[in-house]
């Protein structure tokens, strides 16, 4: 029996309804005491948010009362699957955290007992083959308001059921010509037991199993036979699957007694803001070109978010802040941009880096001079530790940090103001030099020796602080600014557009010349996190090179999208 990591007095607090409902079960030795989840996804593409959402729930519920989960994959339609999604699919799972150990499993496994299962419901009855096409059986279902219609084909013989189901599957019929049905009740006001189809014709190799089978289990027939065999206890599953459980249990109880038996439930699935779900419209964005890959950063793929910087911790805390519940719900994007801001606020590495430079002369610095001065790498960790940054006559600074006419309340360097170099010296605008086209190339200032850190002026307060970068020791480096994939705040809502008409034009921008302190390309290694001050979070994307170092961003410092799109 699962040993239960709280005690019973403080175990009912703060469980959510799933979590509460498998308590429930275990404290009454349902399944004697055993806790068996699983995560089942389909090896036919990337995982996204969304899926993060149920492995947490699977893997999560499982580490919170001592039992197990298992990774099965549902490969049962090789048209779509692929060895590159199983792969992907466990290490996305990996990354977040959670370990299935020697639990991997896969539906395919499981084909022999599925169709040995089969030939007995064919013998007892309650399965036939339908020589329909699948219009001709989806007409006959009638609706939820006038029954079905028999197939012509429902009472046949138990003898030609099995030689036709065996003839399906030694492959002597064209795909789509056969199925075998379930025969349960054409009047049933649940849909699903309308006679649901068990198996189709598929003539493709398997990528496990090769051309061994021709015909395939539909997910309803495979799904809970599956977690039988394994001794799955609870199968939690999202809210669509709410009209498939008496189904479900239908099958399960073909094998099941009252010793042992899977129990289905379900939770709100994740939806976000300004994203699409949809597996076939993911699939479509990477295989038309419209985005760089399963992996590219505006995906809401988990590939796509690691890539992009965000933490497994980030993607944690936001599914554990918006919780599970009986409801659909549309939650907002910018939640988990939060989620991943608080997180990359308390990790990241504070550093110097100029997206767009302009060149700052501090004529009164020595010549040939390099003073190194000191940064906090973070100043949220107590023990966070400091890099030396080269300070020298010549500097970079962000273009948009200067301003000639300045509007009131500007802050920043202006001729005649004084603002602090973060770390160094507070400067003094003195003059600038103009190209032909009356751009501003070069600006002049002089700084207070005395307002160093250490030095008698170094309290002295000045409104405006720039961040900055030597000249000299710069390193050119390019960023990738990502943005929203879509300018729609519910694409799945706009029902009369192409989903690839709503998305975003400015999603992503390349900029190359950024200048970079020394500190950053040394460490820029990929999977590492900083925060370029001032501008926002990047990670170093494994598209770099030696000559040339390519930063993603992950997010901005603030949320200035949701303020935009309220003016």
């Amino acid at each position: 029996m699962v040993e239960i990591n709280e005690t019973e007095n403080t175990e009912k607090k703060g469980l959510n309804f799933v979590e509460q409902m498998v308590f429930d079960d275990l404290q009454a030795g349902k399944n004697g005491g055993r806790l068996n989840t699983r995560f089942p996804p389909e090896p036919n593409g990337y995982l996204h948010i969304g899926h993060a959402k149920a492995i947490c729930m699977d893997f999560g519920i499982a580490e919170k009362f001592g039992g197990t989960c298992n990774l099965r994959f549902d490969d049962t339609n090789p048209v779509k699957e692929d060895v590159e999604y199983v792969d992907s699919i466990k290490e996305d799972i990996r990354w977040l955290g959670f370990d299935w150990e020697d639990r991997e499993y896969y539906a395919s496994d499981y084909f022999p007992q599925l169709y040995d299962l089969a030939i007995r419901l064919i013998k007892e009855g309650k399965a036939y083959v339908d020589d329909q096409t699948s219009a001709e059986i989806a007409a006959q279902k009638g609706s939820t308001t006038t029954p079905g219609i028999e197939s012509p084909y429902r009472n046949r013989s138990v003898e030609e059921n099995l030689n036709l189901f065996e003839r399906m599957n030694k492959g002597e019929f064209d795909e789509g010509a056969r199925v075998l049905r379930a025969k349960i009740d054409m009047a049933s006001s649940n849909m699903h037991f309308r006679d649901p189809i068990m198996y189709r014709i598929i003539k493709h190799p398997h990528h496990r199993t090769g051309t061994t089978w021709n015909v395939y289990p539909m997910y309803d027939f495979a799904h809970g036979q599956s977690d039988y065999f394994e001794g799955v206890t609870h199968s939690i599953c999202t809210l669509e699957f709410v009209p498939h459980r008496p189904l479900y249990e239908y099958y399960v109880k073909e094998l099941a007694d009252e010793t042992y038996c899977p129990r289905q439930i379900e939770f709100n699935r994740l939806n976000l803001t300004y994203t699409v779900m949809s597996k076939r419209k993911l699939l479509q964005l990477v295989q038309e070109g419209l985005v760089a890959g399963w992996d590219d950063p505006r995906m809401p793929t988990i590939s796509g978010m690691r890539r992009r910087g965000y933490s497994p911790q980030s993607i944690k805390n936001f599914i554990s802040a918006i919780g599970y519940t009986k409801y659909e719900a549309l939650n907002s994007i910018s939640l988990l941009e939060h989620a991943v801001r608080e997180d990359l606020n308390s990790h990241s590495t504070r550093v110097m880096a100029v997206i767009d430079p302009v060149k700052v002369v501090i004529t009164n610095f020595p010549d040939n001079t390099v003073e190194m001065v000191e940064m906090d790498n973070n100043p949220e960790e107590e023990n966070g530790g400091t890099h030396a940054m080269p300070f020298t006559k010549e500097i970079y600074i962000e273009r948009e940090d200067f301003m000639e006419n300045p509007p009131k309340k500007y802050f920043r360097m202006t001729p005649g103001a004084e603002v602090r170099l973060k770390g160094a010296y507070i400067v003094k605008c003195t003059g600038l030099k103009k190209d032909d086209e009356g751009n501003v190339v070069e600006i002049y200032c002089e700084y207070d020796p005395e307002t160093r850190s250490g030095m008698p002026g170094s309290m002295r307060k000045v409104k405006g602080t720039l961040h900055w970068v030597s000249a000299e020791h710069a390193i050119n480096a390019t960023v990738r600014l990502y943005d929203r994939l879509f300018d729609v705040e519910n694409p799945a809502a706009e029902t009369d557009r192409d989903f690839r008409e709503m998305l975003n034009p400015e999603s992503l921008k390349v900029v190359t010349g950024v200048k970079i302190e020394p500190f950053l390309a040394e460490n820029a290694q990929v999977g590492n996190r900083f925060q370029f001050q001032r501008i926002g979070y990047f990670t170093p994307d494994y598209d770099s090179t030696p000559d040339n170092i390519i930063f993603n961003r992950t997010i901005a410092l603030k949320d200035s999208w949701e303020k935009a799109q309220k003016k």
